[in-house]
């Protein structure tokens, strides 16, 4: 099942911007910089991820398919001053050069791609020597305004569609939350594992914030702007009649998996 995130570009940008300080740190302490790396972020979406590879030092390019996601990135970065080069290709086909690149990311976005494709495609832009890091990350389920948001989804969307985003849904393992084939592919196409961790993250939305995050869901993404609309609106009454207008603290997890090409 693919999912078309450009139906919600703007509420994407909004609100789905976490990016916790905690992976800059981890990456460092495993003698990862970006300063002055030449960097290609695969599935750059809203270009969060982009933007902070930036921030870092890098020279980045980011490769999002949705011509809406790369014009809010645009947007954002415009108001941040921030001078970042968009490409609307996939990741399977980028059009970039060989063997120029230090480092490829992909944040929430692996379980979209084709993979074959995309291994192949990363191996010939990547420095022999370069850098893969692929992240994921998304809220948990062990507070109770997710936990009371759910109550209201199962009733309203079929069972089939609330599953793993992606191919994550046909996996019947996962190693961190990444499916443990994944990492049977990743090493047939030369790339070793040099580490893999998570930490928790906590990000802050107001009830009418976490409905908007909340319609973002790949999920929702087959309904209409009104059924979603809809959708919203009949999670923020009840959550509203729990809660009243408290600020809700969401646990979230970021995974990563931090890979080198083996090719010197």
């Amino acid at each position: 099942m693919k999912a078309d995130f450009g139906k919600v570009s703007k509420e994407y940008a909004q609100y789905r911007n976490d990016l916790p300080e905690e992976l800059t740190t981890s990456l460092t302490m495993r003698g990862i910089d970006f300063q002055k790396k030449f960097i290609v972020d695969l599935g750059s979406g809203s270009g969060v991820l982009t933007r902070m590879l930036f921030d870092q030092g890098a020279e980045v390019v980011g490769v999002e398919p949705s011509m809406k996601l790369i014009e809010e990135a645009k947007s954002i970065d415009i108001k941040l001053g921030a001078k970042i080069k968009y490409l609307n290709k996939y990741s399977e086909d980028t059009g970039l050069p060989n063997l120029s690149y230090d480092f490829v990311t992909v944040l929430r976005a692996w379980h979209w791609f084709d993979r074959e494709a995309s291994l192949k495609e990363i191996r010939r832009i990547l420095k022999p020597g370069g850098y893969l890091i692929i992240m994921d990350s998304g809220f948990t389920n062990f507070d109770h305004v997710v936990k009371d948001t759910m109550v209201i989804l199962k009733k309203l969307i079929p069972a089939e569609r609330l599953k793993p985003a992606g191919t994550k849904a046909d996996s019947k393992q996962s190693i961190n939350s990444f499916p443990v084939e994944w990492f049977k592919e990743w090493e047939e196409y030369g790339l070793n594992m040099k580490d893999t961790y998570n930490f928790d993250y906590k990000v802050s939305f107001t009830t009418a914030e976490w409905c908007d995050r909340v319609g973002t869901l790949s999920w929702l993404l087959h309904l209409s702007k009104e059924e979603r609309n809809e959708i919203k609106e009949k999670i923020r009454s009840h959550l509203t009649d729990i809660y009243g207008d408290s600020t809700h603290r969401i646990s979230h997890k970021f995974h990563l998996v931090l890979m080198r090409n083996s090719s010197l």
